[in-house]
């Protein structure tokens, strides 16, 4: 039986999956936050978790999107499979390795769970700048892609590793590279962020059951729930001027990363 603190988080993982059918990310950016502080998990279990619920949830979405024709696969294999590589490896051996603390000069130290929080804090804040900023997107005749593969997998192999490293999916950062390097489409890039995230969340996950102890019921519970909520997401998404939204919600995650750099910081 849940207790009120986590009834709590099952409703917000309604917006978990909102966020993702909107605009195909930002699922991890709520995720941890909720998992951290409303239902009270450290954040090395909660970054866990986390990729598993959105990385369910972005492979539902994907398939959904398939459907529709706005999934590109040749870019899902330039860009997914070395980000799946990546964040299998940093769950799987980098973030075990990571010291309990780190000891800065004068011999203070910042524990693990407060360096993997504030550096969860930065990456949302570099993700609410890319929002906000609305992006340069080509004009495109016919859908044309042309698809830089360097770029797109060195790209693969850094959001892997930062992903990993976070537990975040990295649709974030995804679907703007997405719009920069391969020149989709946003509805496109929407699609094939998702499928990306799918691929990676769920890869890192795996890494994690080498070594966590899951609480199957809680995280299948906050994943159906998010699941609702990506068709819901997906259904406003059709109604919503998508530039409007993508700064509305910049500002949101701008505002949740000065929150938890502040009660990371300045708590400790």
């Amino acid at each position: 039986m849940f207790d009120i603190s986590t009834i709590i988080g099952l409703i917000l993982a309604l917006f978990i999956g909102v966020t993702l059918g909107l605009i195909g990310s930002g699922g991890s950016i709520l995720t941890v936050p909720i998992l951290v502080y409303v239902v009270g998990l450290n954040p090395i279990t909660a970054t866990a978790y986390s990729l598993f619920i959105v990385g369910s949830t972005a492979f539902v979405g994907s398939i959904r999107h398939s459907l529709d024709q706005n999934v590109n696969f040749k870019i899902v294999a330039l860009f997914g499979i070395p980000s799946l590589i990546s964040v299998f490896f940093t769950r799987s051996t980098l973030v075990p390795l990571l010291p309990d603390a780190f000891v800065l000069k004068n011999d203070f130290t910042i524990p693990k769970s407060t360096f993997i929080m504030v550096l969860f804090a930065v990456v949302m804040f570099a993700a609410a700048s890319r929002m906000i900023k609305k992006p340069r997107q080509k004009v495109v005749g016919k859908e044309a892609v042309t698809a830089a593969a360097v770029p797109l997998i060195f790209q693969g192999v850094l959001i892997g590793m930062l992903s990993g490293l976070v537990g975040a999916g990295g649709g974030f950062l995804i679907v703007p590279a997405l719009l920069f390097f391969a020149n989709l489409p946003m509805r496109k890039a929407v699609g094939t962020s998702l499928t990306i995230v799918a691929i990676q969340s769920l890869s890192g996950f795996l890494g994690d059951l080498s070594y966590q102890k899951i609480d199957w019921a809680l995280i299948l519970s906050f994943t159906v729930i998010s699941i609702f909520g990506l068709f819901v997401g997906i259904r406003l998404s059709k109604r919503i001027i998508d530039g409007n939204l993508r700064k509305i919600f910049g500002w949101f995650i701008l505002t949740m990363s000065l929150y938890i750099l502040s009660k990371e910081i300045i708590g400790y």
